[in-house]
């Protein structure tokens, strides 16, 4: 069994009639259309029901997956309490997904009442999964449920999260209707509740073009700068639910569109039918990566070249290719930290103040093995994931002390401290790292240090290799 159907839900509380009264039906469009789309979800068999919401808690770059036991939530916030619904969760799909998505090289987590507790989050259903479900509900549909935070990352990158939809449905025979919950423009008329946006029109009508004769490509690869001024909270989701259409023809249908209230409501049914490959853009997506990374690959210096050829060898199990000769200059002794970093996200990052090895080549590969490997931080690098490593390699120079905070500089300068035996170090120019202050906190803490523990301080300066 596979992904049986897909779907685009928006989610105005006012559309509920406990909410929003006689002014529901003002919206009725929108109301008969999510009707409808539950009918035709019941028809197709789905055995569990996965609702990508902008509402749940929403992380730039990483996908959240709600394992609550069981889930649960109202329309309270809206003065409309007894909307509530208490679902059972098919916890081991929601599992099989987060499996198939880091298969796939995507950042996903699991949401408990742990991350509840220290993030401050609420794991209660969200007004993006319970106004579509008070619909489906009324059309008869009844089955488990897979809650899915919506996540800002790169379009491109968000797609791989259907294709993993896709992925665990088939491992476990589920038979998945995947629906995107969003709304588009929040600013079509003066008196919306975002304002006027001019781009508004414009985004909804090409997104609504766009899927009825489902161009992925082009929805996928839409104008930010249009998507950022529309003022909308559902382009993520629906670029995550087309990727569970990957490979397919499709059967697009958008059953509504209105917008009332100065806000866009679009229902979309999309069906999927029989395979075609040459409807695969998780293709084109890999032939495009591929390239830059052999562009990439092809510029790379002599250092970055060996960490990549030591650890690939390494996780392979085979030989390394023959070494370009060594440069004079590599053959010094030297400290040496090697990073990697996975889709722009760090995977590793392993180095030596003091050289442990004859040369800095041999500091090199010894320190891209236990980058890839031993990082306390990280699992270690699977060989699935080796064609999506960046690596760059920063040889230091001879630490000098320093007496005060003022000889720093966190874009020039890396700096030791040290009290007894123990020492951290932290590297220059990294992202997110402004001030000196921010630079001996943060090497205070990876040596275990506390604030109030007088220090030595040294700094050095580093040559990077990309």
């Amino acid at each position: 069994m596979t992904v049986v159907f897909c779907g685009i839900c928006p989610h105005p509380p006012i559309a509920v009639p406990e909410v929003g009264g006689p002014e529901a039906a003002i919206v009725s469009d929108t109301q008969e259309a999510l009707l409808e789309l539950g009918r035709r979800i019941k028809e197709s068999g789905a055995d569990t029901v996965v609702i990508i919401s902008p509402h749940a808690p929403v992380f730039r770059d990483v996908i959240g997956i709600n394992l609550s036991p069981q889930l649960e939530g109202d329309l309270g916030h809206f003065r409309a309490g007894n909307v509530r619904y208490i679902m059972e969760n098919d916890t081991v799909l929601a599992r099989e997904i987060k499996e198939q998505s880091a298969n796939l090289g995507m950042f996903v987590v699991e949401l408990t009442e742990e991350e509840e507790r220290q993030y401050g989050i609420s794991l209660r259903l969200d007004h993006g999964v319970i106004v579509p479900l008070y619909f489906l509900r009324k059309a008869g549909l009844e089955t488990p449920l897979v809650h899915v935070s919506m996540a800002l990352g790169l379009p491109q990158r968000l797609y791989l999260f259907g294709v993993a939809v896709r992925k665990a449905a088939d491992a476990l025979g589920r038979r998945v209707a995947l629906l995107a919950s969003g709304d588009l423009s929040h600013g079509l008329t003066h008196d919306a509740p975002g304002g006027y946006l001019p781009k508004g029109k414009d985004f909804d009508s090409l997104l609504a073009r766009l899927l009825a004769v489902t161009d992925v490509e082009c929805i996928v690869k839409m104008d930010p700068d249009l998507v950022a001024q529309a003022g909308e909270c559902g382009y993520h989701s629906i670029v995550m639910m087309l990727g569970a259409l990957d490979g397919y023809d499709v059967k697009a249908e958008v059953l509504s569109y209105e917008g009332p209230f100065g806000v866009g409501y679009l229902v979309a049914s999309l069906e999927p039918e029989g395979k075609n490959p040459e409807k695969s853009f998780l293709n084109k997506i890999r032939a495009e990566r591929q390239a830059e990374r052999e562009k990439q690959q092809a510029g790379e210096s002599l250092l970055v070249k060996l960490a990549r050829n030591t650890l690939e060898s390494y996780v392979s199990g085979s030989l390394p290719p023959a070494a370009a000769e060594i440069p004079e200059e590599f053959k010094k002794k030297a400290g040496v930290f090697v990073s990697i970093k996975k889709h722009g996200q760090l995977r590793g990052c392993i180095g030596t103040i003091e050289p442990d090895k004859a040369s800095i080549a041999e500091e090199v590969a010894a320190n891209a093995i236990s980058a890839g490997m031993h990082d306390p931080r990280f699992q270690p690098v699977r060989k699935d994931e080796l064609n999506d490593l960046d690596y760059s390699v920063d040889v230091l120079q001879p630490p000098e002390p320093i007496s005060g905070l003022q000889q720093l500089d966190p874009v020039k300068y890396g700096v030791i401290v040290r009290s007894g035996r123990r020492s951290g170090l932290l590297l220059p120019n990294l992202e997110g790292i402004d001030t000196a202050e921010e630079q001996v906190r943060i090497a205070r803490q990876k040596a275990g240090i506390r604030p109030d523990e007088p220090v030595m301080l040294e700094r050095f300066e580093v040559v990077r290799y990309r």
